[in-house]
């Protein structure tokens, strides 16, 4: 039987990836200004810009700050300017300082599971910005246990896991990213509950693990969760 849930934080909790997506689309109109962008294949540079850096700089708006100003040196030859070199510091700014905004009927579906099984929130990122999205989420009080990773693959898991007491088969996880929140914990012999964001940044959407596993149930809003993990419950029983 299911005995703890945990909850994804960015795009499952909260809306987060659309300010990325904004912030990049800025970031190509500055680039854009020094060079046929086509050419340049800036989208998928600064993606492999973002990935290689990903290992020192960790995830989150100040790892794609620092991407996108190399980036540009990069691909304009050191040829943009001071001045929009500052505009796109500016721009991972703003994404620091985005309001944290909840999905819809969320906080029900939280405090729904919640009554009825011990819930973790478990995210990853930049530490001091998701500290800030957490406390300002108004959800932190309903979760037992907050955690913080760098990586949320099979060891963060196993650690966590480990350090509630809760052997593997008796979590599910949910979460829209099946990379991070679904693949793992389905491996290690968890559940998922996998709800897709509309959008995922490229770096997420790299798996080759499918929602077909009977371990996991797809759902399309927050108030799907509560249900679904019903069912998770009753096969984890069989």
């Amino acid at each position: 039987m299911i005995e703890l849930v945990g909850f994804d934080g960015d795009d499952t909790l909260w809306h987060s990836e659309g300010y990325y997506q904004s912030a990049h689309a800025e970031f190509e109109r500055i680039v854009g200004r020094y060079a046929d962008l086509e050419n340049l294949r800036l989208h998928e540079r600064l993606l492999e810009t973002e990935r290689r850096n990903i290992k020192l700089f960790g995830y989150g708006a100040k790892g794609m700050t620092l991407s996108m100003l190399e980036a540009a040196i990069d691909v304009t030859d050191s040829r943009i300017s001071a001045t929009d070199l500052h505009r796109i510091i500016a721009i991972g700014k703003d994404v620091l300082a985005h309001p944290v905004e909840l999905l819809p009927d969320i906080r029900a579906a939280v405090e729904a599971v919640a009554g009825r099984y011990r819930v973790v929130l478990i995210t990853k990122g930049d530490l001091f910005h998701q500290e800030q999205k957490v406390a300002s989420c108004g959800l932190a009080d309903l979760f037992q246990r907050i955690e913080i990773v760098s990586e949320k693959d099979e060891r963060a898991y196993r650690r966590v896991l480990g350090e509630c007491a809760v052997p593997m088969q008796s979590f599910a996880m949910v979460g829209n990213s099946l990379r991070s929140d679904i693949a793992p914990v389905v491996t290690l012999g968890g559940w998922g509950v996998y709800m897709p964001y509309h959008v995922t940044w490229a770096h997420e959407a790299d798996t080759d693990f499918a929602d077909s596993s009977p371990r996991v149930m797809r759902v399309d809003g927050a108030k799907d969760i509560v249900g679904a993990l019903d069912e998770l419950d009753r096969r984890a029983a069989a």
